[in-house]
């Protein structure tokens, strides 16, 4: 989470959890599980999350901070403590593959307004602004974490969306960075569904494609939606769409004139690639996948079951 922001996850995360033998098809559906997982969530829901910095006036609780590898984890549910009354208001995740977070139990804690001056709320116009998207590397050279998340549950809406069938994806930046993880997860054959970007201040495509591939709203989260059209559209973070529709310079070359064959500019930074191609974030993509009521269809099902059960 960036500074002085926060979201809220609706549905229900964290501590405790159940056996899904022991839960049941119907109870897990209840809980917005709808495919076989390990364990069910039955912790609270509209949890709030927000960056540790913006945490104030609370303690850690010693006796609830496991983890894995010297962090804690929130497996014991609640470890920070008011403290003013003491009672258990949050919980800091800052682990081994972990986001660095703290959240908010909804029953714990109560808004207030704060004294400063309120900032206009993000919109679509925010799309637009260089510093809102988010490069595929980060500075170390890795592919960018954020990255990887988001490809996992755009991966899982296009499953979904496609119901495993072949894509085609649009040449250009999309291709070229979300292909390799496109191609791991749907099937390649005949008669592909084809994917085009969409968003704000793009013209519609034509011919209308099967899917768009289009930015979630930076305040809300909800996807964008073509006016007045109705489409099947996967979600996308806005800031990894900002970057597929305006990654700025990416050539060595000059934009007029020429340079002599196999010669480049001594000036120009090349892009960062990793040794490795991206890879989409497994647990983001079937924590989405099971999360979709979609995935209850028969051939969804098949392709859930064939992944998670060989």
């Amino acid at each position: 989470m960036e500074p002085g922001t926060y979201a809220v996850d609706p549905r229900p995360t964290g501590p405790p959890w159940r056996l899904w033998q022991e839960v049941g098809e119907e109870a897990a559906a209840r809980q917005g599980v709808y495919a076989p997982v390990y364990s069910v969530s039955f912790g609270a829901r509209g949890r709030i999350v927000i960056a540790p910095g913006d945490s104030r006036s609370m303690t850690l609780i010693p006796e609830r901070c496991e983890g894995y590898c010297r962090g804690v984890d929130g497996r014991a549910g609640p470890n920070l403590a008011c403290t003013g009354c003491e009672r258990a208001v949050a919980t800091r995740i800052d682990d081994c593959g972990s986001w660095q977070t703290v959240w908010l139990e909804p029953d714990a804690v109560v808004s207030r307004p704060s004294e400063l001056p309120d900032r206009p709320p993000p919109d679509w116009a925010d799309l637009e602004r260089a510093e809102h998207r988010v490069p595929p590397v980060e500075p170390d050279g890795s592919w960018s974490r954020r990255w990887e998340a988001a490809v996992g549950v755009m991966l899982a809406h296009l499953v979904t969306a496609t119901e495993n069938h072949p894509v085609t994806l649009p040449s250009g930046p999309v291709a070229e960075l979300l292909g390799h993880a496109v191609a791991r997860y749907l099937p390649t054959g005949p008669d592909p569904r084809t994917v085009e970007l969409a968003g704000p201040g793009i013209p519609e495509p034509r011919p209308l494609p099967d899917v768009l591939l289009v930015p979630r709203h930076p305040g809300t989260g909800e996807p964008w939606r073509p006016p007045g059209l109705k489409a099947t559209v996967v979600p996308l973070d806005s800031g990894v769409w900002a970057y597929l529709t305006s990654p700025g310079e990416t050539s060595p070359m000059p934009a007029t004139g020429g340079l002599p064959a196999g010669v480049l500019r001594d000036d120009y930074p090349m892009p960062s690639r990793p040794w490795r191609l991206l890879e989409p974030h497994e647990r983001a993509f079937r924590d989405t996948l099971v999360g979709l009521p979609e995935i209850r269809g028969p051939r969804l099902r098949r392709y859930h079951d064939a992944a998670y059960r060989s």
